[in-house]
């Protein structure tokens, strides 16, 4: 008998070949897109940590949304930047708030377009952190009235899912709670249940208009030391009402999605984050990496972990490059 009998090799020869027992791969359907809309008309503001990446204003995002929609993405993460800020965050719960207004803006011209909103209140606080202060601290369960409301006032607006994104204990059952008093039982909650204290979000900070005045979100925020904690923080989230359970950042918790997905078989999603985005797009303009080839096999390294979507500001390039490769193009 000829050694070796096993050659695995044989099926890599070509790409029809691999192709047929390829076990991972990506479509336009795995992705949801944040997008950042803030006050005023015809703006489209670069943010210079995040290259392709703008904060819109309603008129202008509406447009670029008709792109998003015709390349199949099935919908959008929508943050907002409010004009005024106060020591609540008010202006995240206001019927008139940016981001009440875009949603019934984006329904209206988009229809068929999913709306998740990021539910927090650090882009509308004057402080930057996620909740109202106690003495400088966060003041978790009052917070809590604050969150809901926020989710509430989205949901009246014509949000499909809401994503609370504040690390606050008993958050998601606070606003499960109050959509289904009020008649919205059947609005999804989609959970930042694994949020890490992370350094890669800090393109997002600029982006969001974010970043906390003073101090810093480790009290609430995960140790990156820490896995099994995240564990206790999904199955926390699942028993109080959580749809859909989120791991961010991605890239570098590539191993906690595995845990999540292998251990609860609950619909799982993971944030490629402002921080990941931006090391890719700096690494490219300097000409040292191939963008679309990285870019396609850190997302698909995303899909095999476990993620069954994926949020990505990637992801209009991505779904370009997926059709390209579809067509026949160069891979």
């Amino acid at each position: 008998m000829a050694f070796p009998q096993t050659r695995l090799r044989r099926l890599r020869k070509n790409e029809k070949l691999r192709s047929l027992i390829r076990e991972n791969s990506l479509l336009p359907s795995d992705f949801i897109y944040p997008v950042f809309v803030r006050e005023g008309k015809e703006l489209a503001c670069p943010i210079p940590s995040m290259p392709g990446v703008f904060q819109w204003s309603v008129d202008r995002l509406l447009k670029y949304l008709l792109e998003i929609q015709a390349m199949q993405i099935p919908g959008i993460m929508l943050f907002g930047i409010p004009e005024n800020k106060d020591a609540v965050g008010s202006s995240a719960f206001e019927e008139k708030g940016i981001i009440q207004q875009s949603i019934r803006s984006i329904k209206e011209s988009c229809p068929d377009m999913q709306i998740i909103t990021d539910v927090c209140l650090c882009e509308y606080t004057d402080h930057g952190h996620c909740g109202c202060l106690n003495k400088g601290e966060v003041d978790n369960d009052k917070t809590l009235e604050l969150i809901a409301k926020t989710a509430l006032s989205h949901v009246k607006a014509g949000a499909d899912m809401v994503a609370p994104s504040g690390m606050m204990d008993g958050q998601i059952y606070a606003i499960r709670k109050m959509l289904d008093n009020e008649g919205f039982g059947e609005i999804p909650i989609m959970s930042y249940a694994a949020k890490y204290a992370s350094s890669f979000y800090g393109p997002f900070r600029d982006a969001a208009q974010s970043a906390p005045q003073h101090g810093d979100r480790f009290g609430a925020q995960m140790d990156p030391a820490n896995s099994d904690e995240a564990l206790r923080e999904i199955a926390l989230d699942i028993d109080e009402g959580a749809d859909i359970v989120m791991i961010k950042p991605a890239l570098s918790y590539l191993d906690i999605i595995h845990r999540v997905k292998k251990q609860f078989h609950w619909p799982t999603s993971a944030y490629n984050v402002s921080g990941e985005y931006a090391m890719v797009k700096a690494a490219s303009e300097k000409g040292w990496i191939d963008e679309r080839k990285i870019v396609m096999e850190l997302l698909l390294s995303i899909k095999r972990a476990g993620a069954d979507f994926i949020l990505s500001y990637h992801a209009p390039d991505a779904v370009r490059w997926i059709e390209e490769s579809r067509a026949g193009g160069s891979r």
